[in-house]
C-alpha cells in the first residue's frame, strides 16, 4: 500500500496542493515592475504601485508553492514585466447623461521564465478591474480595488506559470 502511495505521488511529479506545479525548480525572483501606464492613452500614473505590484507577485507565490524568493540572478524561475494600464472611465449612465458608476482598470504585461522548463516560458497581458460608484472618489476606494484587482492579477499569473491543470 505504502508503495502504491508512493508510486503515485513520485509519478505527479513535485506538486503542491495550493495548486502550484513548481517541478523542479528551488527558488524564483520577481524583478520589479516598472510603471509605464502613462504611455497608454488614457492612462494614468499611481505613485508606489510598482512596489505595491511587485510585493503582492512576490506574496502570491511564497504563500502559494515551496519556493525561495532570491535576488540573485540566478533564479530558477524568473518574473518580470511593467505596469501598462492603469484608467478611470465612466461604466453606466444616468438617465441625466451623467456616470452612475467608474471603473478602475489596471493592466500589467508579464514575462515568465523557467529555467528548468523553457517551454514554459511566456509573455502575456493581465488585466482585471473594480467598478464603483460615481459619487465615491477612487481615492477613497482605492486601497480595497488595489487588493481585488492584485489579488485577481497575481492569481491569474500564478496560474498561468505554474498551474499545470
Amino acid at each position: 500500500m505504502v508503495f502504491v502511495v508512493l508510486s503515485t505521488l513520485v509519478s505527479c511529479g513535485i506538486y503542491n496542493f495550493t495548486g502550484g506545479d513548481v517541478g523542479t525548480a528551488q527558488t524564483f525572483q520577481v524583478n520589479y515592475f516598472q510603471n509605464y501606464a502613462t504611455q497608454s492613452p488614457g492612462s494614468t500614473f499611481e505613485p508606489g504601485m510598482d512596489r505595491d505590484f511587485t510585493l503582492a507577485l512576490q506574496d502570491r507565490i511564497l504563500n502559494q508553492t515551496s519556493l525561495d524568493l532570491v535576488n540573485t540572478n540566478n533564479a530558477d524561475l524568473l518574473y518580470e514585466g511593467e505596469i501598462v494600464e492603469y484608467r478611470i472611465s465612466p461604466m453606466s449612465a444616468t438617465a441625466q447623461q451623467t456616470a452612475a458608476q467608474n471603473r478602475l482598470s489596471i493592466g500589467v504585461n508579464v514575462r515568465f521564465y523557467n529555467k528548468t522548463k523553457e517551454d514554459a516560458d511566456f509573455e502575456r497581458r493581465f488585466s482585471f478591474f473594480y467598478d464603483y460608484g460615481a459619487n465615491a472618489q477612487l481615492s477613497s476606494v482605492k486601497d480595497e480595488a488595489h487588493e481585488i484587482i492584485f489579488e485577481r492579477i497575481t492569481q491569474d499569473i500564478f496560474n498561468e506559470s505554474l498551474a499545470d491543470w
